[in-house]
């Protein structure tokens, strides 16, 4: 065959996109398993941490097995709940059926547009409810987790993290320890017009706030908007206290993705 002739080039072309499309789909199918496993024990990460159970870096330390084991060891319930505050259903812990960063996504768009929802409530024995927080920051989403005292007022800690906000600015949600420290004994107020408030320099005096970040305005603020809308999403479930008693019936969700 000539190898000069465009015909020679169009089947020598097919050929090595057949052969790496090949190759990547092995690929995929080989590793898909083991990341999933690894995007499960980051937000059981992310989760404990925000609960005060050691920290991101000693959870990454102790490797994927031991973080979801200490998971399964210590939460009492997971719960799901809708606007009116109701249990829909109870996440598998022995599965650690956890909710992803792309299913808080889902749940985002839903709250948005006055859909029905269904958001994790994940409960530890010791008292301590995690709950999550979704919306969009400068480059692009923001989330985390805040745990909450039994009293579901009193802030235990927080998570936070990003897809591409600027590293020394918005990417200090993540990054800086001092800036989720500000949530540790702070209160969640329903009577205020925001129950919760990310403010530019003016946080003294206010339970129910913690200052911005300097230079990051949009950062600080598409996470403010996350956390107000999800708190507000919650509120009704957050004033049953029946809902969260350790004894309660619902549909067991095993919550794995398509």
């Amino acid at each position: 065959m000539n190898t000069n002739s465009n015909i020679y080039t169009v089947i020598y072309t097919a050929v090595v996109v057949v052969i790496v499309a090949a190759v990547l789909a092995f690929v995929s199918q080989k590793l898909g398993p083991m990341q999933a496993a690894n995007e499960k024990a980051e937000t059981v990460s992310q989760i404990l941490t925000a609960a005060q159970f050691g920290d991101k870096e000693s959870w990454a330390e102790k490797g994927n097995a031991a973080t979801l084991d200490f998971y399964r060891e210590n939460v009492e319930k997971a719960v799901t709940v809708n606007a009116k505050g109701e249990e829909t259903g109870v996440l598998d812990i022995q599965k650690v059926a956890i909710y992803s960063v792309s299913q808080l996504k889902t749940q985002n768009y839903n709250i948005k547009d006055g859909k029905d929802f269904e958001l994790p409530v994940y409960i530890f024995k010791n008292g301590t409810k995690v709950i999550p927080v979704y919306g969009a920051g400068l480059w692009g989403p923001v989330w985390g987790y805040i745990a909450l005292e039994p009293d579901n007022r009193s802030i235990v800690g927080a998570y936070f993290d990003h897809e591409g906000e600027t590293p020394g600015l918005g990417g200090k949600i993540k990054d800086d320890p001092s800036f989720r420290a500000q949530f540790v004994g702070k209160q969640i107020d329903y009577s205020d017009a925001k129950p919760f408030s990310i403010i530019k320099g003016g946080a003294k005096g206010k339970a129910n706030a913690v200052d911005a970040i300097t230079g990051a305005t949009m950062t600080s603020k598409g996470l403010d908007a996350a956390i107000v809308e999800w708190l507000g999403a919650y509120e009704h479930a957050l004033f049953l206290e029946e809902l969260f008693k350790m004894a309660g019936e619902g549909e067991t969700l095993n919550n794995e993705e398509e």
